[in-house]
């Protein structure tokens, strides 16, 4: 209690000097320290704004402020409706390995689960048409799906891909991996892959799988799949809470 009586004047004395930037990062410096120190573990819900408020003698706005900016970090994460939490070590992504979601998670020490939200088949967007080299009019399975992490759901996918390709793939257990499903079930083996990765921000179903506010930042990877030995296609759309992942590829110089 001493250490926060001594910053909270520390930080009174900076702001009276005119130093709010100063103020600001000193506040930050002290949540991160703690966040460091795992005074606040990983996973753990964090004292709530007013709680914070109250504890560093700041307003509203500027602890709102430090927050977004320990977000925008990575180090702290928003579920809607139920505060702020610290962020656990982020998933390590390799787009170059061909192992499946649930096969790396555990490689690296940890739970993964599937819920398969639903199961349809869907008129062709212009954009999903185009990845695909299928006519505008096309009609695709889609399978939407959210993947968590030790319980935390931190990716939300949509699949896209040829009714005709995969008989009766709805009726199979999807929850999970659906790469394992193609190669066992369908004789189906990737030959390429290609993949882009954008900034966006998250709405709608998306929003709600990962227990975000609409318009919280994500990182959309963008996967079509190729197959090996014919011409057909699918196509992933993977949305990630952008705090939970680390996108790490390797190469190895000739």
């Amino acid at each position: 209690m001493t250490t926060v009586t001594n910053f909270v004047a520390a930080a009174n004395e900076a702001e009276v000097r005119g130093d709010g930037r100063g103020r600001v990062r000193s506040i930050k410096q002290a949540v991160h320290d703690r966040i460091a120190g795992q005074v606040y573990a990983p996973g753990a819900r964090m004292p709530s704004e007013r709680q914070l408020c109250m504890e560093f003698d700041a307003s509203r706005v500027t602890l709102h402020e430090i927050l977004l900016r320990l977000e925008a970090e990575g180090l702290i994460y928003r579920e809607d409706r139920r505060g702020w939490f610290v962020s656990p070590p982020r998933f390590i992504y390799n787009p170059q390995a061909r192992g499946h979601f649930g096969q790396a998670v555990i490689e690296q020490g940890r739970v993964p689960s599937t819920q398969v939200i639903d199961k349809r088949i869907v008129a062709a967007t212009p954009r999903i048409a185009g990845l695909l080299d299928l006519p505008s009019d096309a009609e695709l399975a889609c399978v939407r799906r959210v993947r968590s992490i030790d319980g935390r759901p931190v990716l939300y996918v949509e699949h896209y891909f040829q009714p005709n390709v995969f008989p009766n793939l709805f009726e199979r257990d999807l929850s999970g991996s659906m790469t394992e499903i193609y190669r066992d079930v369908y004789d189906f083996h990737y030959g390429r892959m290609t993949y882009q990765i954008t900034p966006t921000a998250v709405s709608g179903p998306a929003a709600a799988a990962l227990r975000v506010a609409d318009g919280s930042p994500a990182l959309l990877v963008t996967r079509v799949h190729h197959a090996r030995d014919r011409e057909v296609k699918d196509c992933d759309f993977e949305y990630w809470r952008h705090d939970a992942v680390l996108v790490q590829v390797s190469v190895v110089a000739d």
